[in-house]
């Protein structure tokens, strides 16, 4: 969005110590690894000045984009960037009705776009800004997945020998339903109302058998971790968790659906394994709730979900009060701002247990230059100022986005009755 004319009920309503301004906020949207990624530039009146903050929401980019220039821009522009806290509550009261992802990912694209003005100002990094390391790098995991067993430790033994101390394990079933790897069969029962439906039950037997051949193979030292995405009953999450003890699981991720966390406490109560959850808040009372409620060991929250770096900072000191640690959300949907901004926060709270990581390719590194890498298993910030990524809209016009593909994934997501399960 262009230039706006100062509205005089969003002007400024103190002093500014600086006669600094913002004057734009714009959503570029972009897609060089294959998954639209959505980018907030926050433009401010000192030439050359400006911020870019992760506000990807790939199901529905096309919302977030339109959050952001015609609700969220004429509320801030006009205003002081360094006013973060006040900013923030601003764009999350203003709409009346809050707290879900296409709000809360537009709050995080501005929210961290004003970190990296406000670290730029003070030329130091954000992680200096919030205080300074409390360690070097975040240890970091990565994902292995295939048809088989042995497709599977084939690849986690590779990674291993690239350095990761930490891998996530899946394993295909039949069913074009099925989560995190590929399915082994189109066809689950020829017989079922629905044959391409996913079983519960070859899900149950199948996953033990994963984790008894890792340990065989990959011996005691490597952490095993493991994601059921959402899809079992709070029984069903205690009957898993305990048939993977004996294999020693760093932890199990998502074992029931969000419509189900108030489950959560009971469930970790008879849990042998430590248990992840929180990819689906949209919010970071869901958050807060998560951690302080006693239902889980690691909190995994989509940054740009929840609000941004200043919601997930008090996130991370209320995880470090009650013993839980933090492992936020990582994968490829995440942008490379937004994965700086995972790890600005890892390596400044006690709170840090593991980071997800991503290997972005080659294209992604050419629209975000200083893109972070991870070596030997561990992600370490840029000691530039802000989050030390720019972003190359020449080259990210390159990669137009289109309609995300979950929404055609989550429409086969059924059992062998036909019933939509949920993802």
């Amino acid at each position: 969005m262009s230039m706006l004319a100062l509205e005089p009920a969003f002007a400024q309503p103190w002093p500014a110590r600086e006669d600094v301004r913002i004057t734009a906020v714009r959503a570029i949207v972009t897609a060089p690894g294959g998954i639209p990624l959505v980018v907030v530039k926050v433009e401010t009146s000192d030439a050359g000045l400006y911020g870019l903050g992760c506000a990807t929401f790939t199901q529905r980019w096309r919302a977030v984009v339109t959050y952001v220039e015609e609700h969220l821009a004429r509320l801030v522009v006009g205003r002081y960037p360094g006013d973060i806290e006040d900013l923030a509550r601003l764009v999350r009261y203003s709409s009346y009705w809050r707290e879900g992802p296409i709000g809360n990912n537009a709050l995080s694209g501005l929210d961290q776009a004003l970190w990296d003005i406000a670290a730029k100002r003070a030329g130091m990094p954000v992680h200096e800004l919030l205080g300074g390391k409390a360690r070097a790098a975040a240890d970091t995991y990565l994902h292995a997945a295939g048809r088989t067993i042995e497709e599977t430790l084939d690849q986690a033994e590779q990674l291993r020998d690239e350095g990761l101390r930490h891998i996530r394990l899946q394993v295909g079933q039949s069913g074009l339903g099925h989560y995190g790897a590929p399915w082994t069969s189109d066809v689950t029962d020829p017989r079922a109302p629905y044959p391409s439906g996913w079983r519960v039950g070859e899900y149950l037997r199948r996953t033990p058998e994963l984790f008894a051949a890792a340990r065989e193979r990959l011996g005691g030292d490597i952490e095993l971790l493991h994601d059921v995405h959402s899809r079992l009953t709070p029984k069903q999450a205690v009957a898993l968790a305990r048939s993977l003890e004996p294999y020693r699981l760093f932890f199990l991720e998502d074992v029931v659906a969000p419509e189900h966390w108030d489950r959560l406490p009971e469930v970790r109560a008879a849990s042998p394994v430590p248990l992840a959850v929180g990819e689906l808040t949209t919010s970071v009372t869901d958050a807060a709730r998560l951690v302080l409620q006693g239902g889980v060991d690691y909190i995994r929250s989509h940054v740009s979900d929840i609000g941004g770096l200043t919601a997930a900072r008090k996130i991370a000191a209320a995880a470090e009060l009650v013993g839980v640690r933090t492992a936020w959300h990582g994968p490829g949907d995440t942008s490379p701002i937004g994965a700086a901004a995972n790890v600005a926060l890892d390596v400044t709270s006690p709170a840090f247990g593991i980071q997800e990581g991503h290997v972005y390719p080659e294209a992604v590194h050419e629209v975000f230059p200083g893109t972070l890498r991870i070596v030997d298993g561990w992600l370490t910030p840029n000691d530039t100022p802000g989050w030390g990524i720019d972003l190359d809209e020449a080259a990210a016009a390159r990669f137009p986005a289109g309609v995300s593909a979950h929404d055609a994934w989550a429409a086969r997501v059924r059992g062998i009755d036909g019933a939509l399960i949920a993802p």
